[in-house]
């Protein structure tokens, strides 16, 4: 038996790799994540937001979601299929449009539009890379 992962092919290149690791990582940030607006949620949280039934309407909506779609998101992002990176990008635009352009309602946090602008930024040169690599490779020989 191999050691090797099954949803990688056996040539594969730096870039492959680096993506399965690059989505590792962002899809444990949203654990991290999942579970904070659970504890939020649950009342684990100090602050001024502690509880749920004292929440504006707004932070609870916003907070229910997050809670369910990042760790919806980190599953998706983990096990690498296709809509993975598409519910990450619906949590993160909501939580980047929460804290900047709705910050009057929530919180100004724009390093969490830096952190989910990079994240994006970052995917999408893998995927530009990938999709070179897959052309080079589809290419005959001359």
């Amino acid at each position: 038996m191999s050691d090797r992962p099954t949803h990688l092919p056996f040539d594969s290149t730096m870039a492959q790799t680096g993506f399965v690791w690059f989505l590792r990582l962002v899809s444990i940030y949203c654990l991290v994540a999942g579970v904070g607006y659970w504890a939020q949620l649950s009342g684990y949280y100090e602050g001024l937001l502690w509880r749920f039934d004292l929440m504006p309407w707004q932070w609870k909506v916003a907070t229910v979601s997050l809670a369910m779609l990042y760790p919806v998101a980190s599953t998706g992002l983990w096990m690498m299929v296709s809509w993975g990176p598409v519910i990450w990008f619906v949590a993160a635009l909501g939580e980047t449009l929460m804290f900047t352009v709705f910050a009057n309602y929530f919180f100004y946090r724009p390093q969490i539009a830096i952190i989910h602008g990079c994240v994006a930024l970052v995917y999408l040169v893998f995927r530009v890379v990938l999709f070179w690599q897959k052309r080079q490779q589809a290419m005959p020989i001359r």
